[in-house]
């Protein structure tokens, strides 16, 4: 596979490692499979406090654990989930402790790459809006990797459709759900019709 990642104007794969150390507080990820994403043997507040710790976000102890009381708070769950293991835990928390440790680091961008995916309709709901609601409150931009075309119209501003690796297709989601120019959109969005609302067409 090629290509580059560029953010802010810096080839990613170029740079040296402390200015990688600073982007990666910029640039967080949330992935598909929240068990796997995180230590089974740490407790959930040393995985949120990881990432605190490991870029010097906050130095003081005592503060990093405010920190990670209130991010718990802030994605739905109770302060006493850091003091338990990821397997206590449903597959809409699990995801919602990945979420909270992506924000610890206050960063520009979190990457979701198939977040919902792996859960219950209902629960897809709930990490919709909660990352909605994260947004709002942190203006937090996000880079949503999806092939659930009804998340897309939910969710995004903005698509861009891929096909073998390019980008075939993009621009507004009412433009391109509504009236979508190449073969590939049409078969994604004609793959599940009831899956996705009808937009008006530009």
């Amino acid at each position: 596979t090629l290509g580059e990642v560029t953010y802010q104007g810096m080839r990613l794969h170029e740079i040296d490692r402390s200015q990688l150390l600073e982007q990666r507080a910029n640039l967080q990820i949330v992935f598909q499979d929240p068990y796997s994403s995180m230590n089974p043997r740490m407790l959930v507040g040393q995985i949120i406090e990881e990432g605190i710790k490991a870029l010097n976000v906050i130095v003081d102890a005592e503060a990093r654990r405010q920190r990670v009381l209130e991010l718990l708070e802030q994605v739905g769950l109770d302060k006493d989930a850091h003091l338990r293991y990821p397997h206590e835990f449903s597959g809409g928390q699990r995801q919602r402790i990945c979420i909270a440790r992506a924000l610890a680091v206050n960063p520009k961008i979190i990457i979701c790459d198939e977040p919902t995916s792996a859960l219950d309709v209902s629960v897809q709901a709930q990490i919709l809006d909660l990352l909605n609601h994260l947004q709002a409150r942190y203006g937090i931009s996000y880079l949503f990797i999806t092939h659930n075309m009804s998340v897309v119209a939910y969710f995004a501003d903005r698509v861009a459709v891929m096909y073998q690796g390019r980008i075939v297709e993009q621009g507004e989601v009412e433009q391109v759900l509504g009236n979508p120019q190449h073969e590939y959109t049409k078969r994604l969005l004609s793959a599940v019709p009831r899956l996705v609302p009808p937009v008006r067409a530009a």
